[in-house]
């Protein structure tokens, strides 16, 4: 199938007074439409990066320093600024962490909601609330028509989690980037809006990249997974196959410190030591200093391995279908 987004060698890196800091290094990995794809790894790995570089909302010092994004065979690194604004938000859309950083808090709801359908639409401003009332509808929001009125300080933080998935959904994009939205929500919330996204992807064939340091929640949701270091893809494939066989030890690992892998009373798996600097990392294996089958081989990049159907490891020394501890 061909892919609806294409990552190829990206980097972006943020040129500062201390070095050049390179948050993403040479990142491939493929979306393809109506398909949902978990990108995770832990803080500071790289993820929300690469999906800001994506939307081409990398700001200064940060730029794009290499590779291609390719949407539907459209390069969106080359694209200029103009072409590129009406791709975003339109067959491209983004969910941020914090719904404030999306929503204006002096505006009501329905003035941006409105506002987002006639920038990229030709239909009457009439046509455009009834468009945003029945996506706050078809979120689940209560009495749409009365909340269109409303201001962000009057919804809760779900609520308002809700209205941002509502705006990326009201021109129905190909694709939607989620940047871990339901880090900030009980998890009561988090389960609703996760069931709304799949129906989301499942009614409507929307494409998903879902940003995430939650395994459980890329697990119930994504149907591919890729997971990130220190601003590289060390492993990727087919959510059961990575979750069931993980083959790098940083997998593993993350895995491991998962409450519900570990039996009751036993100790979780702590991987030692921090990541390492972006600023001047070293050339190899980046997780190296941490792992527990370094080699001195792994002061080289190591090559990607294919280890079955879409499942690859950039690893010398992987474990081989094994299940997790």
């Amino acid at each position: 199938m061909t892919a609806l987004l294409a990552v190829e060698n990206l980097s972006t890196h943020f040129f500062t007074r201390a070095g050049v800091l390179r948050a993403v290094d040479d990142v491939s990995f493929e979306v393809r439409a109506g398909e949902v794809v978990g990108l995770v790894g832990e803080s500071g790995s790289g993820k929300s990066v690469t999906g800001f570089s994506i939307m081409g909302l990398v700001d200064p010092p940060g730029r794009i320093a290499g590779g291609r994004i390719l949407y539907r065979g459209r390069d969106l690194a080359a694209l200029p600024a103009e072409e590129m604004r009406a791709l975003r938000g339109a067959r491209i859309a983004m969910i941020f962490q914090d719904p404030m950083m999306t929503l204006n808090p002096v505006l009501s709801v329905g003035t941006q909601m409105v506002e987002t359908v006639l920038a990229h639409c030709d239909v009457t401003r009439t046509e455009a609330r009834a468009r945003a009332r029945d996506a706050l509808g078809m979120l689940g929001i209560p009495s749409p028509d009365e909340r269109l009125d409303g201001y962000p300080h009057q919804f809760s933080g779900g609520m308002r989690q809700r209205v941002v998935i509502a705006i990326a959904m009201l021109n129905e994009p190909d694709l939607i980037i989620a940047d871990e939205p339901t880090t900030a929500l009980d998890v009561t919330i988090q389960a609703q809006i996760l069931a709304q996204v799949q129906r989301l992807n499942r009614d409507r064939g929307t494409a998903v990249l879902w940003i995430s340091h939650d395994l459980a929640v890329v697990a119930g949701l994504a149907q591919r997974i890729c997971v990130m270091y220190a601003g590289r893809i060390v492993e990727q494939g087919d959510v059961d196959d990575v979750l069931d066989r993980p083959a790098h030890p940083y997998t593993r690992g993350l895995i491991g410190s998962v409450p519900g892998e570990n039996a009751p009373g036993s100790r979780l798996l702590q991987i030692p030591g921090s990541m390492v600097a972006m600023i001047d990392p070293p050339e190899g294996c980046r997780f190296s200093p941490r792992c527990e089958r370094a080699h001195p081989a792994c002061a080289a990049l190591p090559p990607a391995s294919d280890l079955g159907v879409g499942h690859a490891v950039q690893c010398f020394h992987p474990y081989m279908h094994e299940a997790a501890s």
